[in-house]
């Protein structure tokens, strides 16, 4: 049977928000607090457009670093797995959700149909990647605070 596929409105939660501990920032899913809290009373909508802000965000990340050369490989291999990924969103994301389910283990990209563009040390790259996207969901979520706070002052 095959298993249900994410939708562009699905939640991106990973079970392991930090913003219970008081981060504006979950350092799972890179959400902001209020969307989190908001999450279910959101509209389909509003959830697509957090949703395009991550995937942007994890592009901008790893579209210099690896390349998807077999979508369906990739794809075949993420579900025999029991990965856990958005099926809607861009294949580059994916290499988020492999980096972040491995762990530390270490597997052989080509067999998931994927292709560095540059050396990496496998050690490190899952925290790097995930460093850089805190880092840009952090600096948009101050830039949106700068925003509305600027615009409350006029």
């Amino acid at each position: 049977m095959p298993k249900l596929q994410k939708k562009r409105s699905s939640t991106p939660c990973l079970g392991i928000c930090s913003t219970t501990f008081g981060d504006e920032v979950c350092k799972g899913c890179k959400r902001f607090a209020h969307e989190i809290v908001g999450w279910t009373k959101y509209s389909q909508g509003e959830r697509e457009i957090v949703n395009d802000r991550l995937e942007k965000f994890k592009i901008q990340i790893l579209q210099h670093r690896f390349a998807v050369t077999d979508k369906n490989l990739f794809e075949s291999m993420l579900e025999e797995k029991a990965i856990n990924f958005n099926h809607s969103l861009d294949p580059l994301t994916w290499i988020f959700d492999l980096f972040r389910a491995a762990g530390s283990q270490s597997f052989d990209l080509g067999n998931y149909g994927i292709k560095s563009l540059n050396e990496f040390n496998p050690k490190t790259i899952k925290d790097e990647i995930n460093d850089e996207l805190l880092e840009l969901s952090e600096a948009h979520h101050d830039s949106c605070l700068l925003y509305t706070s600027d615009a409350a002052d006029e």
